[in-house]
């Protein structure tokens, strides 16, 4: 097979409709739309303009051109996609559809968009991050996805489909370098061992340096060291084909470092605290310089090991198709963090451990009835996951400093950090209340008491161990069918039903001297009055995250029943332009908070740990869609949706100044418009487009009063723009009869929008727009291929996300945009 890589990329969707299913027979069909690939978003082998939902397929040479290694570049080439990497690529990243996701670097919460990669569900985000092997195509399923796809999809599902065995040899190696000494090699080979057996085998290996720099030590943060092998073997006899994967990735980086976009009124205790030891606590250079200030010997350490396998196995009887996807996934994460991010040695995350083992089975059977009028499908889903996850969180070597360096402007310390120099609190105390003085002068106990500095926290202590471990079991029975009412007028109905049930069991361990003060019944009239007039103190002295209040054992279960479902109604007006609409049932399930700050303190005022406190319910989505596909001739399409979704108990993992919390949101409505082109004017130019106006907002009487969210009703969702652009265009015009050349570049503009519910006002982005170019040249035969690529091409500072900083109040970190990257690739095949 002779192929021309570039001009594959020029005529996108030439390609990819026929590469799902013969490769061949793309290189010679040069008249397809550039719109018609060939998708399976219902389970079915349909064009994008044949299905009655809005969906983005995205090819393989489209990825390629545009530079994308990992599920977060996606969002460059479909403007109803946003991906956020916060505090952990690991844990931390998460994928939104039409404003609507799952914020929050905590593993019980599970994600909004769920992704599939050749079919096999990857429970969480993180666990999709490694390293792309190529692409057949991507489809960016927007909506709920509560029929076929099922758990998780309230928001939609991001489907990668990859290359799979060719029983004709082939392979290929590249290898690129780029600035900040950027190295990144591939390879892969594939062929047919028999008549029946074929086998693949890609690796992948990059490494680059960091783009964020500690003023403190000149280490470099936010670097990339990581390696993928995925072997794959394939086999076909007659009406039986068996797809075996199996797969291996592994990260070790540091990951993920902010860089300060405000001071808060904390800032010169930060910084005394640091210049004691020689070093800066907080660099106030501008964001964009990409500088941060970090305690020497705390580290952001993240390595990951994943590994998985699954056999997909599909047999045609004679009037029935059975499809089976059986998958095993193994994750395993092991996380430092300076998470005071100052210079000061306030706090910081030792081993954090979190797990995932994830058994999933799928079942379809599929034909059709009716004298074919009736496209049918049943199936069922189990899933069976076992999450563990250990947690700690110490005090650094200036705990103490820090609170006394707080309040010495008031007057009072706590821990005698700064001696007979500034008094302790109870001294102050007695020399504002005379009858509180007489009385200790009378009891021995007392006069101590209010004489003596609180007992304080040592280095290491903190949580010493908190371990987690929820079991989920959930279990799908769906069907989704397709009924030709007319020749021009199709009905959709899907149902599924939805029984899900985790089990959480935790063992936690804190130490912490002062909390354990606060609860001595004895020292109640210090407690008492210290949270009267300085409530701050009582947190930043024993926050919830380390309070040994919460030490013990905890057990709990829920189960879930819930129905989920679609309705459609799909008109071709002629054979170029359809309309549809319809309506959308979703549901994500709910869960536990892996986190004992959640708790509530007596010291606070609350009642205590209850396991309770850790849980939160499940959301659902009503969801309301129409719109049409058109195409004129071969050169030109245009997809229009608009979509109303009625969310209720949307799940929000919010921060309240000292530790994260979860919420249901009452009611939350995504609604907008999107659409879609492609543009190919001529056979080796083409142009693709795609806009969304989303409003996202919580909707105003949601009871919202005394939590973190409470001015947030009617405001646009934070990290969700109003408008979004995105445009590719790539030209592949010969250089001679031997010759390719390439011209290629995307770009994605962003309208303002909210970085966080915290910083909003204050840190938010402007409008800004990202742009990526490739230009190189290929031989014709696709031997090999030399280019030059850049992203970010004009260095857009922007922030992915903004955070307050836990217990500095006022102070805004964020976690900076990538700069810009460029290099040159060479490429050879056979």
């Amino acid at each position: 097979m002779k192929r021309s890589l570039l001009l594959g990329a020029a005529c996108c969707a030439l390609a990819a409709p026929a590469f799902a299913q013969d490769v061949q027979t793309a290189a010679v069909e040069d008249d397809l739309s550039a719109n018609e690939i060939v998708i399976t978003a219902t389970r079915r082998a349909e064009t994008v303009q044949d299905v009655p939902i809005a969906v983005t397929a995205i090819s393989g040479d489209l990825i390629n051109n545009a530079g994308v290694t990992d599920i977060r570049g996606f969002e460059q080439l479909s403007s109803s996609l946003e991906v956020f990497t916060g505090q952990s690529a690991a844990t931390g990243t998460s994928l939104s559809i039409r404003g609507i996701g799952t914020a929050g670097d905590n593993p019980g919460f599970e994600p909004a968009v769920g992704v599939f990669i050749d079919g096999v569900y990857r429970a969480r985000a993180g666990l999709a991050l490694a390293e792309l092997t190529p692409v057949d195509r991507v489809e960016v399923m927007r909506g709920p996805q509560g029929t076929l796809f099922g758990r998780n999809t309230s928001a939609g599902a991001l489907s990668i489909i990859t290359q799979g065995p060719s029983f004709d040899l082939g392979g290929y190696a590249e290898v690129s370098y780029g600035n900040y000494d950027a190295i990144s090699l591939k390879g892969g080979i594939t062929g047919g061992v028999t008549d029946t057996v074929a086998l693949r085998l890609d690796g992948i290996y990059r490494t680059r340096d960091g783009y964020i720099r500690d003023v403190n030590s000149n280490r470099r943060f936010n670097n990339l060291d990581r390696y993928t092998l995925r072997g794959q073997a394939l086999v076909e006899k007659e009406d039986l084909k068996i797809r075996f994967i199996a797969d291996y990735s592994k990260t070790d980086e540091q990951c993920c470092a902010a860089v300060n976009v405000v001071e808060g009124m904390t800032a010169p205790a930060v910084q005394l605290g640091a210049s004691l030891a020689g070093l800066t606590g907080i660099y106030t250079g501008k964001p964009s310089e990409r500088r941060t200030a970090a305690t020497p010997g705390r580290s952001y350490d993240e390595a990951v090991e994943e590994w998985g396998v699954s056999a997909e196995v599909t047999y045609d009887f004679e009037a029935v198709t059975l499809t089976s996807i059986t998958a095993w996934r193994n994750w395993d994460v092991r996380r430092n963090q300076d998470i005071d991010f100052s210079g000061l040695d306030r706090a910081y995350r030792e081993g954090y451990k979190p797990g995932l083992r994830d058994f999933t089975q799928e079942i379809r059977l599929q034909g059709s009835a009716l004298g074919d009028r009736l496209d049918w499908l049943v199936g069922g889903f189990y899933l069976n996951e076992k999450l563990t996850l250990t947690d700690r969180v110490r005090f650094g070597t200036q705990a103490n400093f820090y609170t006394d360096a707080l309040f010495a402007s008031s007057g009072f310390e706590l821990f005698d950090t700064f001696g007979p120099a500034v008094p302790e609190f109870g001294q102050v105390l007695m020399a504002l209340d005379p009858t509180l003085a007489a009385a200790a002068a009378g009891d021995p106990a007392l006069f101590a008491l209010l004489n003596s500095p609180l007992p304080g926290g040592s280095e290491g202590d903190g949580q010493i161990n908190d371990r987690y471990r929820v079991k989920t079991e959930a279990l799908a029975l769906f069907t989704h069918n397709v009924f030709e009412i007319t020749d021009a007028l199709k009905l959709t109905l899907g149902l599924r039903w939805n029984h899900e049930k985790k089990k959480i069991n935790a063992n936690l361990n804190a130490v912490s001297p002062t909390c354990d003060f606060y609860l001595d019944p004895s020292t109640a009239i210090l407690t008492g009055t210290l949270a009267a007039m300085a409530p701050d103190a009582i947190l930043l002295t024993c926050n919830p995250t380390t309070n040994p209040e919460f030490n013990g054992l905890y057990n709990g279960s829920r189960s879930e029943n819930e129905f989920t479902g679609t309705a459609k109604l799909a008109y071709a007006v002629t054979s170029d332009f359809m309309l549809y609409g319809g309506y959308d049932r979703g549901y994500k399930s709910g869960g536990y908070n892996l986190d004992r700050g959640g708790f509530d303190s007596v010291i606070l005022g609350g009642d205590g740990g209850q396991i309770e406190d850790l849980e939160f319910d499940s959301e659902k989505v009503d969801s309301w869609e129409v719109g049409f596909k058109s195409q004129w001739g071969r050169a030109f399409t245009l997809n229009v949706a608009a979509f109303y979704q009625d969310f209720s108990n949307y799940q929000q993992l919010v921060f309240s100044g000292n530790s994260f919390v979860t919420m249901n949101v009452e009611k939350t409505v995504s609604k907008g418009v999107e659409a879609e082109s492609t543009i190919r004017p001529a056979r080796d130019l083409t142009f693709q487009l795609g806009y969304s106006l989303v409003d996202a907002k919580i909707k105003d009487g949601s009871n919202l009063v005394g939590t973190p969210l409470e001015f947030e009703a009617g405001k646009q969702i934070a990290l969700i723009p109003r408008h979004t652009i995105t445009g590719a265009a790539t030209w592949t015009p010969p250089l001679s009869g031997t010759l390719n050349a390439l011209v290629h570049a995307d770009f994605r503009f962003q309208s303002e929008q909210a970085t966080s519910s915290q910083s909003r006002g204050i840190a938010d982005n402007e409008g800004f727009a990202v742009v990526n170019a490739r230009i190189g040249v290929a031989s014709a035969d696709d031997k090999w291929r030399l280019e030059v690529f850049v992203e970010n091409l004009f260095d857009k500072y922007y922030h992915i996300g903004t955070f307050a900083v836990p217990e500095q109040p006022g102070t805004i970190a964020a976690y900076p945009a990538l700069p810009r990257f460029y290099g040159v690739s060479a490429r050879i095949g056979f």
